[in-house]
Formats: C-alpha cells, structure tokens, sequence
C-alpha cells in the first residue's frame, strides 16, 4: 500500500480493509498479547521467587533486567535480516523460543539458571516485537495507522494485565514453577501459525535493494526519528520500573497479599493502558487534520500531565486514593503507544523498517527497561521502595521534552521539503 499518497478513497476505507488484513492483525495481536503476558507474569510471582530462592531485591531486579539486556543486544541482528528475508519465519520461530524458554523458567534448579532462561526469552521476543510492528503497519493506509498501531499496542497493557493476574494466582494456586509451565502453552500453538503467513511482496522488494548494516547509521542521522526512540526510551524506564515494582510496592506498603497485589496492578494495567492507548490513537488521528505533528503533541502533553498523578499516588496513605491516582498516571503513559510508534513507520523508508524498529527496540531497552528494575530495586535496597517509584514517574519529564522536540523535528523537516 502506498505510504505517502493518501486519496479521499484510502480515507473512507474502514480501518481492516480486507478479511485477509483482520486475520494478519488479529494473529499478530494474539501473539503480542503472549508476549506480555510471558513476559509479566515473572514480576507477579516475585515475592514467591524472593522467598523460595533467597533472592535480594536487587538479584530480582536484575531477573528483569538480563531479559531486556539480551533482548535489546538481539534486535537489531535480527531486524537486519527481516528486511532480508521472509518476517512470517523470524515470527513463529521467534515465539516459539520464547515460549518454550517461559516453560524453561519454571524447571529450574538455581538463580543461574533462571538468569539464562530469562535471556532466552528475550531472543525470541527480540525477534518478534522487530518484525512484527512493520510486517503490520505496511497492512494500513497512513491514515490508520495510529489507530491501527494503538490497537495492537493494546495487547501491551492488556497482556500485561493477564500476566499479573494470571501469574499470581497460577502462583498462589501451584506455585510460581507450574505459572510458568502454563503460560508459556499458547504461544507455541500461535508461532505455529504464523509460519502460515504471506510475505511475499515484501522479497520482491528487498531482492532489488536489500539493506545493509551501515543503514542503521542513517537511522541515527534522522531527529525526528532519534527523538521519538529516545522519548519512548525514558517512558519504557518508568513503565518497565513500575511493571517489576508496583506489585511489591502494594504488597508492602498497602497491606495486599502477592495475589491480590498482582491482581490489582493487573486491573489498573489493563483498564487504564486500554484506555490510555486508544485515547492517544483516537486523538492523534483527529488532530492530524490540522497539527502536522498531532503523534508528538499528544505525547508530549500526556507524560508532562501524567507526573502530578503518579507522585500524588506514592504519597497517598489509602488504598483507594492511590488506586485512584495510578490509573489516571499509567492511563496518560500509555497514550503514548499508537502515536509514537506510527511516527517511527512515518519517519522512516519501507526498505529499512525492520531495521528501524530494531534500532528502535535497541534504544527504548538499553535505556529504559533493561535497566530500571535493576536500578529501582538498588535504589529500593538503599532508600526504601517508595522513594524509589517517585523517582522512576520523574523520569517522564523527560520523556516529555524529548517527544516535543520530536515534533518541533519534523515540522522542521516537513517544511524544508
């Protein structure tokens, strides 16, 4: 579909074209939903983890972390050779390892162990979150994509959600090593799947020019593009900090047992993110009309907004007051998703997208979640957890400068063409 040319026809069209377009999306959709639902349900079963292995906060933390190292350090070879070969292969394979490495976590016999099969999990979603955003979004007409890339991205709070709840109950009822047998079933049948998708427009494309290594450098010359990774780097810090912590931290401070802590953080996830991301989708499509940088405005107003919530909440003494003031902080993080994303698919050519979205995860990881649970549990160690979660919502202040200076970025390049 063509990217640049957007006619009264494209603009009329509903968002899923095609039943072809609606069975990709909704696979893919799946997919990703697995994806965070393997991916969270560690942090829910934390507490279990702590007390079974004598693990420190900080040891926890670091759990978290080595995934997003290992699965930041993958990216960008596997996003090399999708814009090479055919996405629907690195696809399935990819979820298949991940989910067979899920299943791996809850077979081990000591904290090395567990080190290793959560950096394997961070191979096969590497490979998975490079291909599959661009594999998507060539689907839509530009007009739809941030409506079209908020949806999908629902499966992040949405799958998230379910891995709490699913990962502290499943823990409570058998205990975390069965939670992690049990989650990691459904992605193998859905990487099965995936093999089955077509992707042959896109060979034909990337046998007449094919990407090399060195493109990667041209990526790191666009601003409005670096702009947009690096504001996504400093929201997935605080996102990534809260997903490991906020559990522990109502665990702690606000009196719930591991189950009903996960299950809790999981509603707020789930509710709040949904709404968050269709929200930021919704509204960036309707102000494109009249502001050429609609995805950077919205951003850059929800995290700036969503600061006061966030503090407020650590500093709330009852639990509905702090329940309260979450989801209203993780509802205006989350906006962000939809906008942000189709900015990487506007900014960047089609030959190289894989790649971008690879250098993408490569930035947004390496300074944002592959550190913050590290981080925030040494911090957590030295100075208590709450003071450690304000810190972690501070950090989208800058999340918010850097998502304007994306849109000052690209009116700039817009009008110089």
């Amino acid at each position: 579909m063509n990217d640049t040319t957007e006619t009264n026809a494209g603009q009329q069209e509903p968002l899923f074209g095609t039943p072809g377009i609606k069975r990709i999306f909704t696979l893919l959709f799946l997919i990703n939903l697995c994806n965070y639902i393997d991916r969270q349900a560690l942090f829910a079963v934390f507490p279990l983890i702590k007390a079974d292995m004598n693990l420190t906060d900080a040891q926890l933390g670091l759990l978290g972390s080595v995934f997003m190292i290992v699965y930041t350090i993958y990216s960008p070879i596997a996003g090399y050779f999708g814009d090479r070969t055919r996405r629907p292969v690195w696809i399935g394979a990819s979820t298949i390892v991940w989910s067979l490495a899920t299943m791996w976590s809850g077979k081990v016999c000591s904290y090395i162990e567990m080190v290793c099969a959560r950096s394997s999990v961070g191979v096969g979603e590497g490979g998975f979150m490079t291909m599959a955003p661009a594999y998507l979004m060539e689907k839509f007409h530009v007009s739809r994509r941030s409506m079209a890339m908020s949806l999908f991205t629902m499966a992040l709070p949405m799958g998230s959600a379910i891995g709490y709840l699913l990962g502290g109950w499943l823990g409570r009822q058998f205990g975390w090593r069965d939670a992690f047998m049990i989650v990691g079933v459904p992605g193998i049948l859905l990487g099965l799947m995936a093999f089955t998708l077509d992707d042959s427009e896109h060979g034909r494309k990337t046998a007449a020019s094919a990407p090399k290594l060195k493109d990667y450098a041209v990526l790191f010359k666009n601003k409005p593009y670096m702009y947009t990774s690096l504001s996504m780097a400093a929201s997935t810090f605080s996102l990534g900090g809260l997903a490991a912590w906020m559990p522990s931290y109502f665990n702690r401070y606000l009196g719930l047992d591991v189950a009903k802590a996960g299950m809790l953080f999981g509603a707020i996830t789930v509710v709040a993110g949904a709404a968050g991301t269709l929200l930021g989708g919704w509204l960036a499509n309707r102000l494109q009309r009249r502001d050429p940088a609609a995805n950077f405005t919205v951003t850059t107003w929800a995290f700036f907004v969503s600061i006061p919530f966030g503090v407020a909440a650590c500093l709330a003494n009852g639990l509905a007051a702090a329940v309260a003031l979450f989801f209203v902080a993780i509802m205006l993080v989350f906006a962000y998703s939809g906008p942000l994303n189709a900015a990487i698919v506007d900014s960047t050519p089609e030959t190289i997208r894989s790649m971008a979205f690879a250098a993408n995860i490569f930035i947004i990881h390496a300074l944002g979640d592959a550190i913050s649970p590290a981080i925030i549990g040494a911090v957590s160690d030295r100075y208590g957890l709450k003071f450690a979660v304000i810190c972690c919502v501070l950090v989208l202040s800058s999340a918010g400068v850097l998502s304007w200076m994306g849109g000052k970025a690209q009116l700039k390049e817009k009008a110089a063409r």
